[in-house]
């Protein structure tokens, strides 16, 4: 079976080293009381339910998968047992408003319990990731009536929240949705139509299912600007909580995937369901967007949970497995031969997934600390100034990460050798789970699209300035430590490079789309840089002051930090170039020549 164990250490130096939380947090309106302390016990629970609940029903629930019998779909062996012990602790209100029966913690807290979850069993975990996104929604824009009704219930973990979006004939361009909601004359709407890949859309988990529906009024207009939002439970919900009768929502198939198999993603049918409103009519998309910028964060950290786990195991079986002898003669010559560690190739590739894992958790917690920022900063310029980092960020959360996460669960797969195809040792499980991140929650060359499109075209790159002189802040207070040369250089690298795409794009309507991918690459590992440069230089200090985490904690971060710099940084020299050739070799090959 697979080990982990939560990087309980990592996220304490994150949390409260890199990121300074506790003074955060105290800067900030948060809805409970939060410090280190209590930080770190919520953490130190979570972990140890996480790798006692969940761990062990990764690969079974994987082998099992859902099953749809007679209409309704179950579960995994174990899932629900283990959701209702979730459920019991208070895990599933963990970001929930307090007046609601949630914990009130806010997101860079959650955010390490998030790759927690990811990593024991992403499965079972986006059960709870639709949850939390849901809950969100409804406290930001339903009316008071709708969250008493809903809130407590969705927190306490007796009913789950979803999202259906996606219908058969469009994915992205949800302005070409059939969905219908037609008035019901009782204030309420009949919601006809039909989605597809629906996480948690129908399951055996908890008693009723709180379905967000994307769908359009009769008197829509055309395109995205149509779109409304609707709250649509499995069974209806009477005037005093209770459960009334079934609601025409009707769990239509069971996709079959190449991974996340413990998690029902289903074909949905709504048949004149009763729904409610959410929001202002035909603004239902932007609505629906403030539920999917927070997941869009969590599924690039189901890339670092994956990547984390994935490098765990193999680690520990390239402690364990010897083969040949170490380049300079045996290293343990009392053994056959040596652990393939001693091997420079070896140790490339472990270093490198594990520098892609550290640099993930740094990024994520920077991006989830500005969330809080934006939600509960009592100035107005600071929520402004980290609302923009956050709209800049957020394409690059998802992407930048899960793509190095799936990247690491392959090379940590590599370091198996054949062992790692078979399925017996987890590795490939790890791989096929990875990999839907870089697709759902808009596929990573639409977050792309929308970073060039939206956050740099749109306002001739004010969202990437505003980044810039935050780094440039650091850079000039001494933060950035021993690597403050390498990340000025990057610096002026993304200047260059945004300057001189803006000046193409005005001319030329292939610019954006062309240079998407690689420039989301290039901002993405300036902020690592920066990032890594900040631990790099909290790490020294606490190396030369005996700091908590230990001599040995501090000097492995150091090395991994110096291999972010000499082996995956210098990526970014060869993205400008790609970047400066433009989008005519690009475009010159002719659809009919495909």
């Amino acid at each position: 079976m697979a080990v982990y164990r939560s990087p309980l250490v990592d996220l304490r130096f994150v949390r409260d080293s890199v990121l300074g939380a506790e003074a955060e947090w105290q800067s900030l309106a948060l809805p409970a009381e939060v410090d280190a302390a209590l930080a770190e016990a919520v953490l130190e629970e979570g972990a140890r339910i996480v790798e006692a609940e969940l761990l062990a029903l990764n690969a079974t629930g994987d082998a099992e998968g859902c099953r749809l019998v007679d209409g309704h779909v179950s579960t995994p062996a174990g899932f629900k047992e283990a959701f209702r012990t979730f459920a019991d602790g208070g895990w599933c209100g963990l970001a929930g408003n307090p007046a609601y029966g949630g914990q009130g913690m806010p997101k860079l807290l959650t955010l390490a319990f998030d790759e927690m979850l990811y990593a024991a069993n992403t499965s079972f975990a986006l059960y709870l990731t639709l949850n939390n996104g849901a809950a969100l929604l409804l406290e930001q824009y339903a009316d008071d009536e709708t969250k008493a009704r809903y809130l407590p219930r969705l927190y306490a973990g007796d009913w789950l929240g979803t999202m259906c979006l996606t219908e058969p004939h469009c994915g992205t361009d949800l302005g070409l949705i059939r969905t219908r909601a037609e008035p019901d004359g009782e204030g309420g709407y009949a919601i006809t139509g039909s989605k597809i890949w629906i996480t948690g859309g129908d399951h055996d988990l908890t008693e009723n299912i709180a379905h967000l529906v994307l769908a359009k009024l009769p008197d829509a207009p055309e395109g995205s600007r149509g779109i409304s939002l609707f709250l649509v439970p499995k069974r209806q919900v009477n005037a005093d909580g209770s459960l009334g009768a079934s609601n025409g929502v009707v769990c239509g198939g069971l996709e079959h995937k190449m991974g996340i198999k413990g998690s029902a993603t289903c074909v949905m049918h709504f048949e004149g369901a009763k729904g409610t409103l959410i929001g202002e009519p035909h603004q239902g998309l932007a609505t629906m967007f403030t539920m999917m910028n927070y997941e869009r964060l969590s599924i690039g950290v189901q890339g670092l949970g994956l990547g984390e786990i994935a490098y765990q195991n193999a680690i520990a079986f390239a402690r364990e497995r010897l083969q040949s002898r170490a380049p300079g003669g045996a290293a343990y010559p009392e053994r056959p031969a040596d652990p393939i560690l001693v091997h420079p190739d070896v140790r490339r590739m472990a270093l490198e997934v594990r520098a892609w894992n550290e640099g993930a958790r740094l990024f994520a917690g920077f991006v989830g600390r500005e969330l809080d920022r934006a939600r509960y900063h009592t100035d107005v310029t600071a929520r402004s100034d980290a609302e923009a980092i956050v709209a800049l960020l957020t394409p690059v959360a998802k992407a930048f990460i899960s793509d190095r996460g799936f990247d690491a669960t392959v090379v940590a797969q590599q370091l198996y050798g054949g062992n790692g195809y078979c399925a017996e040792w987890g590795a490939e499980q790890f791989v096929r789970d990875a990999r839907i991140a870089m697709i759902y929650e808009g596929t990573n060359g639409i977050q792309a699209m929308d970073l060039v499109g939206r956050k740099l075209a749109r306002n001739r790159g004010a969202y990437v300035e505003q980044l810039v002189t935050r780094i440039r802040g650091d850079l000039q207070s001494g933060e950035c430590g021993t690597y403050a040369e390498a990340v000025a250089d990057e610096l002026e690298r993304l200047e260059r490079v945004t300057a001189a795409l803006l000046a193409r794009a005005g001319d030329d309507h292939d610019a954006l789309g062309s240079a998407a991918y690689d420039y989301l690459e290039l901002l993405g590992l300036t902020v690592y840089a920066w990032l890594w440069s900040r631990a790099a230089r909290v790490a020294a200090n606490g190396l030369a002051d005996e700091g908590a985490a230990g001599e040995r904690f501090y000097r492995n971060k150091l090395v991994v930090a110096r291999y972010f710099f000499e082996r995956q940084l210098p990526r970014s020299e060869s993205l400008e170039r790609r970047l400066d050739a433009g989008a005519e070799g690009l475009m010159a090959f002719e659809i009919e020549a495909f």
